[in-house]
């Protein structure tokens, strides 16, 4: 009930060069569970944008009245990474060492916002659900930790797809749950459900 909301919410967006530059924002409206109305819509170039900073930004909605008053800050990705199995990040003894040692007991407040960070082997699935008419399905796999999203490439017409990449995250709370979904690409349209999983970090 308000045409001038706040929501005052943050969102990481893991950005590599080989993704689009552009950050696409929708404004929705809901009357009730069923009904949506789009507001208006805008663009960001992410690459005009000045780096190690915070670009307070006021954009106009396409075709529509009104607004967006948002903060982008453009940083060097750290600490999250997307590899294939064979360079997997950990894999150097030496490397595992240091981590230990970053992370012992004497160290435990030299930076209070480093938790730590969590790393997944996303192997395979196994008899997935088919989604298609063919009895196949296209899935690929989606990793949610907090606010952060990393996602694999998608097996096309297969029900026990191998992935096999490893995904590293930085943890900012240690009470996060890791969301492990699977879906089917559908083209254009939104893709299905084939299955999810959830693991709290704690009780890793």
């Amino acid at each position: 009930k308000s045409a001038n909301p706040q929501w005052r919410e943050q969102f990481d967006f893991h950005y590599f060069s080989d993704r689009k530059d552009m950050l696409d924002i929708e404004v929705w409206r809901k009357d009730n569970k069923k009904h949506e109305e789009l507001l208006g819509k805008c663009q960001v170039d992410i690459t005009a944008l000045p780096m190690k900073q915070t670009n307070c930004l006021e954009l106009p909605l396409e075709k529509h009245p009104g607004s967006l008053l948002m903060l982008i800050a453009v940083a060097p990705c750290t600490g999250v990474s997307i590899s294939d199995l064979c360079v997997c990040p950990l894999g150097d003894p030496s490397e595992r060492q240091q981590i230990s040692q970053r992370y012992c007991i004497k160290n435990s407040f030299w930076d209070i916002k480093d938790i730590g960070f969590l790393q997944v082997k996303v192997l395979k699935a196994v008899d997935l659900l088919a989604a298609d008419f063919a009895g196949k399905s296209d899935p690929f796999c989606v990793l949610e930790l907090g606010n952060d999203s990393l996602q694999t490439h998608t097996v096309y017409k297969n029900l026990n797809p191998e992935w096999n990449k490893v995904f590293t995250f930085p943890i900012k709370d240690i009470h996060d749950v890791l969301e492990v979904t699977v879906f089917d690409e559908d083209g254009d349209k939104p893709p299905d459900f084939l299955g999810k999983v959830a693991i709290p970090l704690l009780s890793v």
